[in-house]
């Protein structure tokens, strides 16, 4: 018999609060949030919104709505997309005038008020989808994956933007991947396989595991072999690169003085109720071949510059990345990380400057130069229509494998991804952490030597990106040279060296903990990566 999406679940849930709805991918979600929607029905039970049945044709006008994929029009403008959802919700003329002021108001996007809905970065295409949902003056605000895809800088504006409608007696309920987002709600349901298992304030989850985090310093080139023998250990449930120390989670109370503890976050209690990360080293690293040290650099830029007519994109870019280094490209939505990316994928030709990939200029040899590629992207790096056993064989005919050599690591990709269960579903209807696990089987088939992973893990739980990690320190240990795009910045302290990119330029270049030193003052003696973001992009806007 199969699972139902969400099995027996009972709640209720305050007014005028933020409720988080966190789970890991396939916990159901998004069924939940669709059934109080009233756009699916329940299978057996009932949902009251408000005192309304969700069967009711009132319901929908008490509810604002925002789907996780972008429900926008692209090829209308921001107005265009007011206007026509302004006309869904059966909006007077008069009413239009008040509300598309209010909304432009409220989410700053006046200014481009005649942009194409298609051109806006990620943070306003989630302001404008916001601005949607709320222009009937909803009671009840639902939100599913508002920040997916959304620099640090964004996601705090929508925070900020959604605490003061709660502050003005707007109930919210936010489902988030995020979990210090769900950190900062007032309450959390936690769901796993259709099963509510958590269902409170999200601090009294958290205290479950006082005294069971700590931080170890280690020598930083010895971090990832550390981090995976520690996480080998039986105590051990988690554990996280942060900078040049690693961050630990254990199944009990360790009384050892060499051992630094510190606060538990939600995300620990998290991991800690689903049982802990997979142990183990990763499979897919243990079939990588040993690349061959050498001492030039896999990937150069040099003085990269993109003009778009009069805009340019991307500015007189140069660094070098080596052999075995993991090196991000972090920077807010439309500063031209794509555009960097791109250039050094071979996708998109340079205004001037030179790239270069394992000494093979991309412009001159960019057959030669794409080989040696792997390249990710959750988004684009997939045909959606086809089976997963079609992906795998035509990413594997593309990047040149034959005969049984090709018959072999498409069943290697298979074993060691789980991919059997969905051989012949379309990679569309895919769940999100299976995707991912596609996207990266079809990006390594053919063992490169240097492999671009844009925004990756985008959207996925915690699990899923923990194995995800995995499966890249093993690869780097192998000496892949990997240069990752995101907007997560825990993951971030993976890298090796960080440039952060913002209106084209390179602002900061160095190591994580070289960037948090850049932002330290007295009153932020201790900065995350994510504070340094900010920090260091808000500098530039007031220069």
């Amino acid at each position: 018999m199969e699972r139902p999406a969400l099995d027996r679940i009972n709640a209720t849930i305050r007014k005028g609060i933020i409720t988080g709805l966190v789970g890991p991918d396939g916990a159901g979600k998004t069924t939940l949030i669709r059934l109080m929607t009233g756009l699916l029905l329940p299978t057996s039970g009932q949902i009251k919104v408000m005192g309304l049945s969700t069967h009711s044709s009132q319901i929908h006008d008490i509810t604002g709505y925002m789907p996780q994929k972008f429900g926008l029009y692209e090829d209308l403008s921001v107005l265009e997309n007011l206007d026509l959802y302004a006309d869904l919700n059966g909006l007077s003329v008069a009413e239009k005038k008040d509300a598309f002021k209010r909304m432009l108001a409220f989410t700053s996007l006046k200014p481009f008020i005649n942009r194409l809905a298609g051109n806006l970065s990620g943070g306003m295409k989630q302001k404008l989808g916001l601005a949607c949902a709320l222009l009937s003056r909803p009671q009840v605000l639902l939100l599913d994956e508002p920040t997916v895809g959304v620099d640090p800088l964004s996601r705090r504006e929508l925070w900020t933007m959604v605490q003061d409608l709660t502050h003005k007696g707007m109930t919210v309920i936010w489902s988030t991947s995020y979990l210090d987002e769900a950190d900062k709600c007032h309450e959390v349901l936690l769901l796993n396989e259709g099963k509510l298992l958590f269902n409170g304030p999200p601090e009294d989850l958290t205290k479950r595991m006082k005294n069971r985090v700590f931080q170890v310093e280690v020598p930083l080139k010895n971090r990832r072999k550390v981090l995976t023998k520690l996480l080998n250990l039986p105590y051990v449930i988690d554990g996280v690169i942060q900078g040049n120390k690693l961050r630990l989670v254990t199944s009990s109370s360790l009384k050892n003085s060499l051992r630094h503890r510190v606060p538990p976050r939600f995300e620990d209690a998290f991991i800690d109720i689903l049982g802990g990360i997979s142990k183990g080293d990763s499979i897919l690293a243990e079939n990588f071949p040993l690349k061959k040290q050498t001492s030039s650099s896999l990937i150069k830029a040099e003085n990269l510059t993109k003009r778009f007519g009069n805009f340019t994109a991307a500015q007189d870019i140069s660094f070098t990345i080596k052999r075995g280094e993991i090196f991000g490209l972090l920077g807010p939505n439309g500063a031209g990380k794509s555009t960097i990316f791109k250039m050094l994928c071979g996708l998109l030709q340079p205004t001037l400057g030179e790239a270069l990939i394992s000494g093979v200029n991309l412009k001159t040899a960019p057959a030669k130069a794409r080989s040696h590629i792997g390249y990710m992207a959750q988004k684009f790096s997939l045909y959606g229509d086809l089976s997963v056993e079609e992906n795998l064989n035509f990413f594997s005919g593309s990047y040149g494998l034959q005969g049984p050599y090709r018959t072999k690591m498409i069943d290697l990709m298979v074993t060691i991804f789980d991919l059997h269960p969905y051989l012949n579903s379309n990679a569309n209807l895919l769940p999100l952490g299976y995707k991912q696990r596609l996207a990266l089987a079809c990006a390594v088939m053919h063992e490169p030597d240097v492999l671009f992973l844009d925004e990756p893990t985008s959207g996925v739980d915690p699990l899923t990106r923990r194995e995800f990690w995995t499966h890249i320190n093993g690869m780097v240990e192998k000496g892949v040279t990997i240069m990752v795009t995101t907007h997560f910045l825990e993951e971030a302290e993976y890298c090796d060296r960080i440039a952060l990119i913002y209106q084209g330029i390179n602002i900061a270049t160095g190591t994580p903990d070289d960037l948090k030193n850049m932002v330290k003052t007295r009153k932020m003696p201790n900065p995350t990566l994510e504070d340094s973001f900010i920090a260091l992009i808000e500098k530039q806007g007031v220069q």
